[in-house]
């Protein structure tokens, strides 16, 4: 599963570099605020998101920008805890609207590299059965500062169930902050 998501990337980079104006090419890190939609009684999990991103401008208005990312989500409840941590592929069109602000629009690729899915029911401990691939939809505002600063909001939810029994998908909020070394 990783194989496919690393040649998806290199394919789209690869696009990218041949078509683009200009390259952008970076590190960002942030926050995720995320939970599992379609499901009751969970709590939000904060956790960390870091990485590196690519991408280009096809013109004044229109680029791409692909990311590779670490980044821990899941949710939180009473009886036991969804702690996922899953290496996201986003791609997604950029859309300028002004100087430096943009739109973001694209799906996001998953794979799960560690979980810790349980429940507590007395001294009962019983796993959580998960998805290792997880299909998101993503919709986010960036900007892009001068000297190379990255700043992005967005949205992630899940198109894919997380569970592989029963229903939630993700839902995450991310907010991060990036450094364009091109």
């Amino acid at each position: 599963m990783m194989k496919k998501v690393l040649i998806l990337l290199f394919v789209t980079l690869s696009t990218s570099a041949v078509f683009a104006q200009g390259i952008d090419f970076g590190i960002k890190a942030g926050v995720n605020f995320a939970s599992l939609s379609d499901a009751t009684g969970l709590d939000n999990r904060t956790g960390f998101v870091g990485g590196v991103f690519v991408g280009g401008k096809f013109n004044d208005n229109i680029g791409i920008q692909a990311d590779l990312l670490y980044s821990q989500q899941g949710a939180e409840f009473e009886l036991g805890e969804f702690d996922l941590n899953y290496v996201n592929v986003p791609i997604v069109l950029k859309y300028f609207v002004a100087q430096g602000l943009n739109i973001q629009l694209g799906p996001q690729f998953g794979v799960l590299v560690d979980d810790k899915a349980q429940t507590v029911v007395g001294e009962t401990i019983n796993d959580i059965a998960t998805s290792d691939f997880d299909l998101s939809g993503v919709v986010g505002l960036g900007y892009d500062l001068p000297m190379g600063i990255r700043i992005d909001g967005r949205y992630n939810f899940g198109l894919t169930d997380v569970p592989e029994e029963g229903k939630g998908k993700n839902s995450v909020i991310t907010l991060a902050v990036g450094y364009s070394f091109l």
